[in-house]
């Protein structure tokens, strides 16, 4: 459904993302998967704080984890991608955390359902005691 930076047209993937420049954000909590453009536009605008027109992916999921949206402001108009799971359910941030940036890669396992919120985290230390 989202092109890839390596498709090319015969690949049967639209080509409408300029991936070298787009940002992908997530909203944790649920949303209501009757919004279309206009009430997720509102919820980019007032809840994460973010402009809708900036050319970034904003991804939502419902409360069962099963439908996704995301909306992409191109040039003339807002498109409004889904993809709805018949069987299991989407990898998908707690609730309580705040909108956060995913990678382009990151996107592509959630469509995927690798879950990577639950990857362990990097460790570091400065010394060996």
């Amino acid at each position: 459904m989202w092109a890839s930076s390596s498709a090319s047209w015969n690949e049967a993937e639209p080509m409408f993302i300029d991936w070298s420049s787009v940002q992908v954000f997530v909203r944790p909590k649920p949303t209501d998967m009757r919004k279309q453009a206009f009430g997720l536009s509102l919820i980019v605008t007032e809840e994460l704080g973010k402009d809708p027109f900036s050319g970034s992916i904003y991804v939502f999921c419902n409360k069962r984890r099963t439908i996704l949206k995301g909306l992409y402001w191109e040039k003339t108009g807002f498109w409004l991608l889904s993809k709805k799971l018949e069987k299991h359910r989407f990898p998908w941030p707690s609730e309580g955390s705040q909108a956060s940036e995913i990678t382009q890669e990151q996107l592509r396992w959630l469509l995927d359902g690798i879950d990577f919120w639950k990857a362990h985290t990097e460790v570091s230390y400065s010394s060996v005691s």
